[in-house]
């Protein structure tokens, strides 16, 4: 007769796996840390082991959840971000000894400040995202359009800017909104509204 009392519990192992595979992560971040300034690990020089995956989510509204709870504290928030990674269209937290796969709903990332900055006396767009990446938009950061498709199956038009790794940020609405005032707005001969931006001697535009 089999103990009920003495099974394995799956959940309760994965979850164990989970919080150590953390806890690991977030060490190697706090040794590699230094000073206070946020900086970004070389990636794309490490070639750790795949370590399956771990039960962190980063949702369409940019919350990220662990173990279905909310992480709220934005200090950690950064440091993973600083290791996240894209590959064959999967995301993961990357270390020199593992990568580990997470769900990422849309994109990781969220632009929430849009400004101009003076690079050999040209101005170019600086975006700012909510975990403290600085992208100057060039044509290797450019801004596109996509469409996003929700659960419940409606399609929005966002728009995004590269920032690295095959990492996108999605930028918010009042930043794009700024974005807007800081372009013009054109018709293209079809009538769809166009707007123009320039970054130094980058131009682009997005069907709005």
């Amino acid at each position: 007769m089999i103990n009920q009392n003495n099974s394995p519990n799956p959940t309760k192992e994965v979850a164990i796996a989970d919080d150590k595979n953390l806890m690991g992560i977030a060490q190697y971040l706090k040794d590699a840390q230094t000073g206070h300034k946020r900086s970004i690990p070389p990636l794309e020089q490490f070639t750790p082991k795949h370590c399956g995956t771990m039960d962190l989510k980063v949702k369409a509204n940019g919350e990220w959840w662990h173990e279905g709870q909310l992480i709220k504290r934005q200090a950690l928030i950064d440091l993973f971000s600083s290791v996240l990674w894209k590959e064959q269209g999967k995301f993961y937290l990357k270390t020199p000894v593992e990568q580990i796969e997470i769900e990422v709903e849309d994109e990781p990332l969220w632009v929430n400040q849009v400004g101009r900055v003076e690079i050999d006396g040209k101005n170019y767009l600086q975006l700012t995202t909510t975990t403290q990446d600085i992208v100057i938009v060039d044509a290797e950061h450019a801004i596109f359009m996509r469409d996003y498709v929700a659960h419940d199956g409606s399609v929005e038009l966002r728009p995004y800017v590269h920032v690295r790794f095959g990492l996108n940020a999605l930028i918010q609405r009042a930043a794009f909104f700024h974005l807007i005032e800081m372009g013009q707005l054109l018709e293209n001969e079809q009538g769809d509204t166009i707007l123009s931006l320039q970054s130094g001697d980058f131009y682009l535009q997005l069907g709005t």
